[in-house]
């Protein structure tokens, strides 16, 4: 492995926290992702009979709020609600204690790609029937994409850097990404980084429906999502959230901390050239890819598993697998790659987090989640794509793509503790 390079302050993972369609929190979502279970089932937030597409991933009931009452959490958008159940778990794994010593220290970046969309639905069929007079004065904190973050630290009386990155679906993988830099340069010790996201609303549905984006396999939910598969016709929407804690290296060995991964490097680009399609040969991703091996200080050579973006859609799929064709050269036949949105659907903001806890938990336990539903591979998709068996794979570094729509694009690195 090539030398790291120079880094005064480096960053580690000290605890995770996550709430998925697969599970209710990272051990229950890790279970269900190593069995090869899908979480993908027919919507039943709404009636849906109206539209041409009625399935999703959505969480479960039963999330643990750390206190938060029912009139509290009545207040709140989904997508916060689902940001503070993340976050109360990954604080609680990392086992720290927020004092006025250090409370001004430890930050916040929890990104949305969409934010209160079913808030500003409600909101506006208020101000339709019943005038404006009726509309809740909290509305408007509910629908606002920081107040995830915001309400995390209000929680948690966390005092440094808050803020709130929304850059579509590479949201997740940016904060943690620019929450690593922001603890590389001194400006925090410890940061919750991570997405949230809701947008399965009647308004979320159609939207994307319209975009001809989702998948309609509506009579079999469970096989809707194949990522590298040749009778892949969409993504699947999905919900959830995912917070890591990162924390500086010696801030975390000073304290006794119980070290889970490095976040060895962090590689970000623009493809400039399409609101939502790649160029055929994915050059900003192959660019984005080539940056974070950079930073992280390896050879290409050394990455043994990469979590792909693949979202099941016709294009996408096989641009990312020419772009780590062209970054990896010959070591990409020696490369596993997975698509865990085939059980997750896609997670929109959240996505990138929820992936980087499922790399973290592939590096502790040697076992690679699959690519579930690859039953006739596209040969344009002709990676090892783990297919739809978990693999028992002792790995040491773990590799993350998530590319947004308007051409942004985040790859994350971890590597063994």
């Amino acid at each position: 492995m090539a030398p790291r390079p120079s880094r005064e302050r480096r960053v580690v993972v000290t605890g995770m926290g996550a709430v998925t369609p697969l599970g209710i929190d990272v051990a229950s979502t890790w279970d269900a992702a190593t069995e090869g279970r899908s979480g993908i089932g027919p919507l039943s937030r709404f009636d849906a009979s109206g539209f041409s597409v009625r399935i999703c991933g959505e969480v479960s009931k039963g999330i643990d709020l750390g206190g938060v009452s029912h009139k509290e959490a009545r207040r709140l958008d989904r997508n916060i609600v689902l940001a503070v159940a993340a976050a109360r778990e990954a604080r609680e794994d990392a086992d720290f204690e927020v004092t006025d010593a250090n409370r001004e220290r430890i930050g916040v970046a929890i990104g949305t790609a969409i934010g209160g969309l079913g808030t500003l639905e409600t909101g506006f069929e208020v101000l339709s029937k019943r005038g404006p007079e009726r509309i809740s004065p909290f509305m408007i904190p509910m629908i606002i994409s920081n107040m995830a973050g915001g309400y995390v630290a209000i929680r948690h009386g966390l005092r440094g850097p808050n803020l709130c990155h929304v850059s579509a679906c590479a949201t997740g993988a940016h904060s943690i990404g620019e929450a690593a830099r922001i603890i590389e340069r001194g400006d925090a010790d410890v940061m919750l980084a991570g997405g949230t996201e809701c947008a399965i609303t009647r308004l979320g549905l159609a939207g994307f429906t319209a975009m001809r984006a989702l998948s309609k396999r509506n009579d079999d939910p469970a096989a809707a999502s194949r990522p590298f598969d040749r009778d892949r016709d969409g993504l699947v929407m999905g919900e959830g959230a995912a917070v890591l804690i990162l924390e500086e290296l010696k801030h975390a060995q000073t304290r006794g901390a119980s070290i889970r991964a490095e976040l060895l490097g962090y590689g970000m680009s623009a493809d400039a050239v399409h609101m939502a399609i790649p160029t055929e040969d994915a050059e900003g991703a192959q660019r984005c890819m080539k940056l974070a091996i950079r930073d992280a200080g390896i050879a290409p050579e050394d990455v043994d598993y990469i979590n792909a973006h693949a979202t099941s859609t016709p294009a996408g799929d096989p641009a990312e697998v020419r772009a780590i064709r062209q970054v990896f050269g010959s070591h990409a036949d020696a490369v596993a790659v997975s698509a865990t949105k085939s059980m997750t659907g896609h997670l929109l903001g959240a996505a990138g987090a929820v992936e980087a806890v499922l790399c973290i938990r592939a590096l502790e336990t040697g076992v690679l989640p699959p690519t579930i539903n690859l039953e006739k591979p596209d040969p344009a998709c002709d990676l090892d794509h783990v297919a739809n068996k978990a693999r028992q794979l002792r790995i040491q570094v773990a590799l993350s793509n998530s590319f947004g729509f308007g051409g942004t694009n985040a790859t994350l690195i971890f590597g063994r503790a």
